[in-house]
């Protein structure tokens, strides 16, 4: 890894005014990723995930902005930059994967003519040389008879192949960074695994840095180097996926553990995290977790929950978890 990262995130801070106040989705949200490197964000519907993500590459909709904080992209800033200037650095910086690769591709335009119109844009290369590159691309991510079917619609693909022809679209203008917004969840369980083995193969072999958003927890201990997780638009803990995983500090990533099938094994029932998440509008005073939270003190209740660098480095938690300590059924 490069001293200076692909992607720096820093105290970001989103905002939607609506009519009963402003809420922020995504509140003062720190993190790196380095070339080479993957980077799960993982968390509940409403954590900010993929608002984070949307924010890094310039895709907010109105009326959700940026109001403080810093988007690095290879340590020049990014954030604040004209619609223009974000416009050119997606696809040649910046690479998006998407849910639903059927929102990305133009159902009108053979799969060809959509690559080929992003390399052209953004490499200086020829027709030739950029149709050369388009079925180059489409083989990289395992699309048979790449050559034939070039020609072919989105419509004419599988919902695997579709993503990997989603996966192509965003690399080939070879980025630095790709952000990948739930790219397995419409996918069943063997196609799954497979797209997830491509990112990691894509991402060693090219050394793109990756921002993974899921919340399958499966995905991210099989896919992510580090994993960020979320809870109502704050970071909960960031550190290494294997010591995140198996050694949570934060309650909430505690609990997300133990809701799992694995880590349930042996009981009639999963266990879970008590209660939902709070609506933006209507956080608890003090920490936004602690009226779920079985370990919650009267510091908890009083206090906003501290930022990273507050706290132990890995969770922002007040009082984390240590070794002994254990998430009940």
């Amino acid at each position: 890894m490069t001293d200076t990262p692909v992607l720096s995130v820093r105290d970001l801070v989103v905002e939607i005014p609506t009519r009963h106040g402003v809420l922020r989705p995504v509140d003062n949200v720190s993190y790196d990723i380095h070339a080479g490197e993957i980077l799960g964000v993982v968390g509940e519907s409403g954590a900010g995930k993929s608002m984070t993500g949307n924010a890094v590459i310039g895709l907010l909709d109105r009326p959700a902005r940026i109001v403080s904080g810093e988007i690095l992209l290879s340590g020049q800033p990014i954030q604040g930059l004209k619609r223009d200037a974000i416009r050119k650095l997606r696809g040649k910086k910046m690479g998006m994967i998407f849910q639903d690769p059927l929102t990305s591709l133009n159902p009108l335009l053979t799969v060809g003519d959509q690559l080929t119109e992003t390399i052209l844009e953004h490499l200086k290369v020829g027709q030739s040389e950029a149709r050369k590159r388009a079925i180059a691309a489409l083989e990289e991510v395992g699309i048979p008879a790449a050559a034939q079917r070039i020609n072919s619609y989105p419509h004419e693909f599988s919902g695997g192949m579709r993503q990997r022809v989603v996966i192509a679209l965003a690399l080939c203008a070879e980025p630095d960074l790709v952000i990948a917004d739930e790219p397995t969840t419409a996918l069943d369980v063997s196609v799954q695994a497979q797209i997830v083995a491509l990112l990691k193969r894509l991402c060693r072999e090219r050394g793109v840095a990756v921002m993974l958003v899921t919340h399958d927890m499966g995905v991210i201990a099989e896919a992510a180097d580090r994993v960020a997780v979320m809870y109502a638009g704050r970071l909960a803990e960031l550190g290494p996926v294997r010591e995140v995983l198996t050694q949570a500090r934060h309650p909430y990533t505690a609990g997300l553990m133990a809701s799992t099938p694995l880590a349930s094994q042996g009981r009639k029932r999963l266990r879970q995290i008590p209660g939902s998440m709070p609506r933006l509008g209507a956080l608890p005073t003090g920490c936004a977790f602690h009226p779920r939270c079985e370990f919650a003190q009267d510091k908890c209740r009083q206090e906003p929950g501290p930022t990273l660098d507050r706290c132990d480095g890995r969770a922002a938690c007040w009082f984390p978890l240590t070794a002994k300590q254990e998430v009940s059924a």
